[in-house]
């Protein structure tokens, strides 16, 4: 394969990814729950799939945003009584996030309300086609991250 089509066929996939995961967020922004945003459903689904508490710095690394971006995001869960915050008792310096009750609860909902738009989009694109799309981004995931 010549470099200009390799240039032209990551152009092309790079495009498709960029418009897909707008188009999704959009989808996705619709069907939330009124006044849950895709980035609070987003730390409320790790936090209850993670189990136990993280710091903000973990959970800014895992989803690749700053400190402060991750802050304003817990403010806000915090506030809406979806996360508990409490001083690390090993270093005072530090704080840790649990998921409570309620951000449970938030976060069943928000999967209840998402589930049918991305169960049918599966079964139109079909399930055979997205089992193997799914480690080829899996793996373009790897590689964006490693670096």
């Amino acid at each position: 394969m010549s470099e200009a089509s390799i240039n032209s066929l990551a152009v092309a996939l790079f495009s498709e990814i960029l418009t897909d995961e707008q188009l999704i967020r959009n989808r996705l922004s619709r069907v939330l729950p009124k006044g849950m945003e895709i980035s609070h459903f987003s730390v409320l689904n790790h936090l209850a799939r993670a189990g136990g508490e993280r710091s903000p710095a973990q959970l800014a690394k895992s989803f690749h945003v700053t400190r402060g971006a991750m802050t304003n995001t817990l403010s806000k869960l915090e506030w809406a009584g979806y996360v508990h915050i409490r001083p690390d008792w090993d270093d005072a310096r530090r704080k840790m996030v649990a998921i409570s009750p309620a951000g449970r609860q938030a976060r069943d909902a928000a999967i209840a309300a998402i589930t049918p738009m991305i169960t049918e989009l599966v079964r139109d694109v079909g399930e055979d086609k997205v089992r193997t799309t799914l480690p080829v981004l899996r793996e373009l995931r790897t590689k964006l991250e490693s670096d």
